[in-house]
């Protein structure tokens, strides 16, 4: 009986595919199943018979109770347990922040039965492993940076002095991505990562340019005094001058269409452009000005040394 029933609902609400027409290639189901105002009012749908095992025919109505309900449009399960999802569209606001203070006002106004369970998922879930990642990577980046640099100087100073160009680009970077209104992402840290590489690059120049002065007045007898060690200093890095401002504008002009660009993969692209272009000025004036400051203190000590020696 229960059996005959869900059949007629079926039939009569769902509707029952009885054959298919041949158009050509193609083929298309023929669907049978009561009118739209015949299955839209409940009343009506109680009028409906259902043959029972006599013969006999019962309106639905006195077998079943017909009324409209709200519920899932699917039944969804991971993990053999049933899921439901709240999706939430958060314009303007960083994902990382946003689900922080979510998470708070879940546990404060929210007690979950027992057997229920919470998680946060969709891109905070992806952010999360990229955060886990660029946790590794990061270090594993600046360590690989030292490396190379001890590998080119032999010096642990002039290692430590080129690196210093690193956060003074940083900077720039968060200057910029606050004026744009960005927030922290992944294509922002690969941005910051790239960033990197090119401050610690020119800051390697600079080291070239004033230890190539500092040398061959060292061997001409010219540097006695720190007299001496300033004009070096001023002469590696106004040799420099040229070639880095070349760099930075080959480097911002490359960029800045970017910065301009609509369509598909923009959003991301910008976001790792942005933190180049704002360091890469902020890493000028560091390697164009301190720099050279931080060396002639640097080189300055080993002159006093000499001298009280």
């Amino acid at each position: 009986m229960v059996g005959d029933v869900g059949v007629l609902i079926e039939s009569a609400i769902g509707g029952e595919s009885i054959s298919s027409t041949v158009e050509g290639r193609e083929r298309y189901p023929i669907n049978l199943r009561y009118a739209r105002e015949l299955r839209d009012d409940p009343e009506k749908l109680g009028r409906v018979l259902v043959p029972v095992m006599d013969g006999a025919q019962v309106p639905l109505g006195q077998l079943a109770d017909i009324q409209f309900t709200a519920g899932p449009s699917m039944i969804k399960n991971e993990g053999g347990q049933l899921v439901g999802y709240v999706t939430v569209d958060m314009a303007g606001r960083d994902i990382g922040g946003y689900v922080e203070e979510a998470k708070k006002a879940v546990a404060q106004k929210i007690k979950l039965p027992q057997g229920y369970t919470l998680s946060w998922s969709g891109q905070y879930e992806y952010m999360q492993r990229a955060k886990e990642r660029l946790i590794y990577v990061i270090p594993l980046t600046l360590l690989i940076i030292f490396v190379l640099l001890y590998l080119n100087f032999q010096s642990v100073a002039k290692t430590l002095i080129v690196l210093l160009s690193v956060p003074f680009a940083l900077v720039g970077s968060i200057w910029l991505l606050y004026f744009l209104g960005y927030n922290l992402s992944v294509a922002v840290w690969v941005g910051i990562i790239a960033l990197a590489g090119v401050a610690a690059e020119t800051g390697v120049v600079m080291i070239v340019y004033l230890d190539e002065v500092y040398e061959r007045r060292l061997r001409q007898g010219s540097m006695s005094t720190m007299e001496d060690l300033y004009q070096a200093i001023t002469e590696g890095a106004v040799q420099r001058v040229r070639p880095k401002m070349m760099t930075v504008a080959a480097i911002i002009a490359g960029l800045l269409p970017i910065m301009w660009s609509h369509g598909a993969g923009a959003d991301v692209m910008k976001r790792i452009a942005a933190p180049m272009i704002g360091g890469m000025i902020t890493s000028t004036m560091l390697t164009l000005a301190v720099i050279p400051a931080i060396y002639a203190l640097w080189r300055g000590r080993g002159m006093k040394g000499e001298g009280n020696s």
